[in-house]
């Protein structure tokens, strides 16, 4: 999404990144997504006690828009789709138990960081 949204508007404004190397990699492969899925989870805990699971995953996936578009715009909306990925994996393994749904979505959200890592950290 993020190469068709750069092809269609090569002018918007991308997020910057000023680690470069291995802290770079570590921060976005590791860091990023460990953190991130364990503050979704506490989101999505509250937000399935009010809504649907359907209506959770959607409003989960669209406060991390929100959260991704404070630093470019764009952004916000190339990472809702992964988002709603992360958060139906995570409702959807929590059914087994809160551990391996974090293990999940934070190895799902890792892969997904991981090409972008590589040409931040290293290219």
């Amino acid at each position: 999404m993020a190469a068709v949204a750069t092809w269609i508007a090569p002018t918007l404004a991308t997020p910057a990144f000023p680690q470069r190397g291995l802290v770079a990699f570590l921060l976005l492969v590791a860091f990023a997504p460990f953190v991130e899925t364990l503050i979704m989870a506490a989101v999505l805990t509250v937000l399935v006690r009010f809504l649907s699971p359907t209506l959770a995953v959607m409003a989960s996936a669209a406060l991390w828009g929100i959260a991704h578009s404070l630093q470019a715009a764009a952004w916000g909306l190339i990472i809702w789709w992964p988002f709603v990925i992360f958060s139906t994996l995570y409702l959807v393994w929590r059914e087994r138990s809160v551990m391996a749904a974090i293990g999940v979505v934070t190895a799902t959200h890792a892969l997904q960081n991981l090409y972008p890592a590589l040409m931040i950290a290293f290219g």
